[in-house]
């Protein structure tokens, strides 16, 4: 989380803040007013120094991220923020050229002969960021890439549970972009809130539900659009042939990668009531294995006491309303000291406890057996759309249905996750999961102002309709009407 936006007793911004935020938004807007469109060649130089950013200063990154947490896996801070960014950054450049070429759209030839109608992508002018603290490198420069690619400037403000990774943008970004280009800002009491009230030309959020409608409702105030990347409760679905090894592979793979602190993971599990004890036996197996102990530099930290407690405390009530919770790495089941929560499964749980109310974001997962598939259906669809789906299942009609019946923001078949990572595929939710779309194209779009212009030919043929009307216009009025 960002700041508490919705928290009546959140800190209120001091003077400076307000004046340092509006200063930096002016200093902004000026720079866009003297180029206001920038060229390919300008915006992949832009896109170029980004990833020049991101190699000369990765490993100080990964320690910074990790200073943050406690405890964060230098390896899933490679794979999951470095290795994507880069890769994104590549596939834009690759493909800028023709994501900000002019479209021809068809003209109605009858009333308009030899006028033509184009779209031009324009950049939009000052996008503000409100990045998470759960992938912050992710989060900061996959958007960055789009902001930049469909040449705009932007405003970042970061997590207060990102203070080191925020220590280091903020002293060595300026080495690379000007402040009237980009700008970061620390989460230092208020100024969040004061942040989603700024007049943008446009506002990104990433976070939770909650937060998401107070960012949106401080947009509103300025008719500023947004696009809000929320959380929830997102299933997987294992269906009766696709086998359970497999699907555990997967499922605890995606499930425990930064101790389940991913908006996209799998916070619960529907299973074939039968097939339950194959999979808790499997999954036994595949977590001591990747995770011997608790203390295993693999196994990353939960971000700070507050929800280390509130997972512990929803283990602890569905175990005292006859939950089973069954503990996947011997040992402690978790240590308040290093903020580890050995991964869990819960059998059981009641419908109104917080593990299956709450978004967990932890390695919590809850396994829910049905008899039928369409009482699965129902039991997803009963609850606000999730961020993502994961159907598992071998079958193309199975899967198909599947799409059908259940709506979410995005969908990975047979596995986990992995459509986030798809330059080519948007990113986003749906209803309480969020609104709006990024990542590559769709990024570029986002980020642009797609403006329709009309080049009308040289001799106008409205002259047909033109007062005062005489038979003429009869005659193509009812045509144009029959």
């Amino acid at each position: 989380m960002n700041a508490r936006l919705e928290d009546s007793t959140a800190p209120v911004a001091t003077e400076e803040v307000r004046s340092m935020l509006k200063a930096a938004l002016e200093a902004q807007r000026q720079a866009c007013g003297r180029d206001p469109v920038p060229t390919h060649r300008q915006r992949l130089a832009d896109l170029a120094t980004l990833a020049r950013f991101i190699r000369e200063n990765r490993d100080d990154m990964v320690a910074a991220v990790n200073r943050d947490y406690g405890c964060r896996s230098r390896h899933e801070t490679l794979l999951g923020e470095i290795v994507p960014v880069l890769d994104g950054i590549k596939y834009t450049r690759r493909h800028l050229r023709g994501w900000m070429r002019r479209q021809r759209r068809a003209v109605d030839l009858l009333l308009f002969p030899g006028a033509r109608n184009r779209v031009i992508p324009q950049p939009l002018g000052v996008v503000g960021m409100i990045v998470p603290w759960n992938f912050p490198i992710n989060l900061t420069f996959v958007a960055l890439t789009s902001v930049f690619a469909a040449g705009n400037r932007a405003m970042v403000k970061l997590s207060e549970n990102s203070r080191h990774f925020a220590a280091l943008l903020i002293e060595r970004l300026p080495r690379y972009f000007p402040a009237d280009k980009l700008a970061v800002f620390d989460e230092t009491g208020g100024v969040g809130i004061e942040f989603s009230q700024l007049p943008f030309d446009h506002l990104l959020f990433t976070g939770s539900t909650q937060t998401g409608r107070s960012v949106m409702a401080a947009a509103a105030a300025n008719l500023v659009p947004v696009t809000l990347e929320l959380g929830g409760k997102s299933p997987a679905l294992l269906c009766a042939d696709f086998p359970v090894r497999t699907a555990a592979e997967r499922i605890l793979f995606v499930k425990l990668m930064n101790a389940g602190q991913i908006c996209t993971t799998v916070d619960y599990l529907l299973a074939p009531q039968g097939r339950i004890d194959e999979f808790v036996a499997a999954a036994r197996e595949i977590a001591v294995q990747r995770y011997p102990e608790l203390a295993s530099p693999d196994f990353t930290s939960i971000i700070d006491a507050k929800s280390f407690a509130r997972i512990t405390r929803a283990l602890e009530e569905a175990r005292s309303r006859g939950a089973t919770l069954v503990q996947l790495v011997p040992g402690k089941p978790w240590d308040e000291a290093s903020r580890k929560i050995s991964p869990h499964l819960v059998l059981n749980a009641p419908q109104d406890c917080e593990l299956l109310q709450r978004e967990i974001f932890g390695p919590v997962l809850p396994v829910i057996g049905y008899r039928e598939l369409a009482e699965a259906v129902s039991f997803i669809n009963a609850r606000p759309r999730p961020l993502a789906f994961y159907p598992f299942s071998r079958s193309r009609r199975t899967v198909a249905a599947l799409l059908q019946a259940v709506m979410s923001g995005g969908v990975a078949v047979n596995d986990a996750l992995w459509h986030v990572g798809q330059h080519d595929l948007p990113f986003g939710g749906v209803g309480a999961s969020g609104m709006g779309h990024y990542h590559g194209r769709d990024g570029f779009l986002t980020f642009s102002k797609l403006r329709p212009v009309f080049y009308q030919a040289p001799v106008s043929g409205m002259r047909m309709l033109w007062p005062p009307f005489g038979a003429l216009a009869d005659r193509v009025l009812d045509f144009l009407t029959r």
